[in-house]
């Protein structure tokens, strides 16, 4: 494999678990990175992450900064172990800041504090328990559109927020009309329609508030062209000019997440193999089903990273 072949994608809330990368512990490279993090924010954020409730790590505010650590402590781990650099990157929501720190455009201190505010932001655009989300699986975007267009008839907010694969999809929203959307999805055929265990609508209109405080913090954050080609969740391009980035970072939050589309711009630009750099195999899983040709590997675990160099060079 040459670089024109990889890409490394980056994982967003939902990925976050306690205990997450404790078998990396012995890697300096890890822990300095969690040390890092906890000099930006005042606490210890490797003690929260081996230590902690889940209840406290699944706070927005606190997943955010947590999970951007994870990939970015990783991507170092890849580096220092003179794994290839990739031809381009991608994130999954949150995951998009993190492709944006591996790839030279943001500061890590900056993204730590800059996501930590998103988070915050995103909690308390919409009260707890006025919103809600829900995966719907087993029926085709269009189908997934109009259920939710008849669902907000009535004058409440839903609608498809993240097209993760064909097949899966989540919409999101006021909690009443996310329910009546549920019902209209299974009527029209849905295998499943689950609700999400989360408060607050994310990618929706009703996040309109976040982006605008998000747009006040970015203001401040230095942002430069990415070494690394980015693919962005709003339309699934790369941009490379400073304010463009930022206008799409504010855009984002507000915006369905077009991950579907970001595996299949990646595989047209002659991607065959996307290394999932965070906790957990979401992505990997999302990715085979977006296009079965694409070899998806992992990095979490030592023995992930070692796995994965090795068939990665054995490709080259």
């Amino acid at each position: 494999m040459n670089k024109n072949d990889l890409a490394f994608v980056f994982p967003g809330q939902g990925s976050q678990k306690i205990g997450m990368l404790a078998a990396a512990a012995q890697n300096p490279v890890i822990t300095d990175t969690f040390s890092e993090a906890s000099a930006a924010l005042g606490y210890d954020m490797w003690d929260l992450v081996q230590n902690g409730s889940q209840e406290q790590l699944n706070l927005t505010e606190t997943t955010q900064p947590v999970l951007l650590t994870s990939s970015v402590a990783l991507w170092r781990a890849w580096l220092a172990h003179d794994g290839p650099m990739p031809s381009l990157m991608a994130g999954h929501s949150l995951g998009e800041f993190s492709a944006l720190v591996c790839a030279g455009a943001i500061s890590f201190v900056d993204a730590v504090g800059l996501v930590q505010q998103r988070g915050a932001a995103m909690q308390s655009a919409v009260p707890v328990g006025e919103g809600a989300m829900a995966a719907i699986i087993g029926l085709d975007d269009d189908a997934i559109n109009d259920a939710c267009a008849d669902a907000a008839a009535a004058g409440e907010v839903v609608a498809a927020v993240n097209y993760n694969s064909p097949g899966q999809v989540v919409i999101a929203g006021k909690a009443a009309a996310v329910d009546a959307a549920i019902e209209l999805c299974k009527a029209a055929g849905a295998k499943r329609a689950m609700p999400l265990p989360v408060s607050a609508p994310f990618h929706t209109e009703l996040m309109r508030p976040a982006g605008e405080k998000l747009q006040e913090v970015l203001a401040g954050i230095d942002v430069s062209a990415p070494d690394i080609p980015v693919i962005h969740n709003v339309h699934a391009q790369t941009e490379s000019d400073p304010e463009q980035i930022r206008a799409l970072l504010v855009r984002q939050i507000y915006s369905p997440v077009q991950w579907t589309a970001c595996v299949q711009a990646a595989a047209k630009a002659g991607i065959s193999s996307l290394v999932e750099c965070g906790p957990g195999k979401v992505l990997s899983g999302l990715n085979r089903r977006i296009d079965r040709a694409l070899q998806s590997y992992s990095i979490e675990e030592p023995a992930d990273l070692t796995a994965s160099l090795a068939a990665i060079t054995q490709e080259n």
